[in-house]
């Protein structure tokens, strides 16, 4: 039998020895050389003190609500868009792709119930793609359907939940599935979600629209999409809801 290890430790050196010497190999190179000068990105002005960025489409600023329908029954209350208890949901009339959405949203001080039934609700990405609202702040429920969670599919990473009555923020970065004209998926779903400025997902995988019962599965949808709001049994509070494509 030839012998196993010093062959392989051949190979490795062979496959590793160009990566060890590159640095070497690369001293005398003029600094120029890597150096990129186009495309320039294009610029924008940040939000100041809590402001979208110039680019961003203004979803709600507190001034009204031209740009959702349905909830008929939500109401406008010194600036905060209100989910009145037991109504149905809202959405945006545009449709969306990939975005970054920033959200604020609050708790009331008074929710009662435990478990799912503290503020439930939901914001959901092209009608499908759900991340969880709810008060988990000391409440415990099932992990992947706390505050935070890509709902019935990953956990977050961590609790950085608020208690109740403190405004809180969702910062949303989505990238839509991708469809052949057949049908057939190209591309999942991925989203990385700050919660209150804390990583709590990053990058993951979608396995589908978010369901309540049973397994996801993609079924292909049109490229641009509204964004949803799901209705509650307690009175929500939203506000400063901006987006922009990506």
């Amino acid at each position: 039998m030839k012998p196993v290890i010093p062959v392989l430790s051949l190979m490795v050196s062979f496959v590793l020895l160009p990566w060890i010497q590159a640095p070497a190999q690369h001293a005398e190179w003029d600094p120029e050389l890597t150096e990129l000068w186009e495309p320039v990105p294009g610029s924008i002005v940040p939000g100041a003190e809590g402001l979208p960025p110039a680019d961003a489409i203004i979803l709600f600023d507190g001034s009204g609500v031209g740009s959702w329908e349905g909830g008929s029954k939500w109401s406008l209350d010194n600036g905060v868009l209100v989910a009145e208890p037991g109504t149905g949901g809202i959405r945006t009339r545009q449709g969306f792709g990939d975005i970054q959405l920033h959200l604020e949203w609050r708790i009331p001080d008074d929710v009662d119930g435990e478990s799912q039934e503290r503020g439930n609700s939901g914001i959901f990405l092209q009608e499908r793609y759900e991340i969880q609202i709810l008060d988990s702040y000391e409440n415990e429920t099932y992990v992947n359907g706390q505050a935070g969670a890509v709902y019935k599919q990953y956990p977050p990473l961590v609790n950085a939940s608020f208690p109740p009555g403190r405004w809180q923020t969702y910062d949303i970065i989505f990238e839509a599935p991708v469809f052949r004209q057949n049908g057939k998926l190209v591309k999942p779903a991925y989203m990385s979600v700050l919660h209150n400025g804390i990583l709590i997902h990053h990058r993951v995988r979608l396995h589908g629209p978010t369901i309540f019962r049973g397994l996801p599965g993609y079924e292909a949808h049109a490229e641009e999409l509204p964004i949803a709001i799901q209705g509650s049994r307690h009175k929500l509070g939203f506000r400063n809801i901006w987006v922009r494509k990506l």
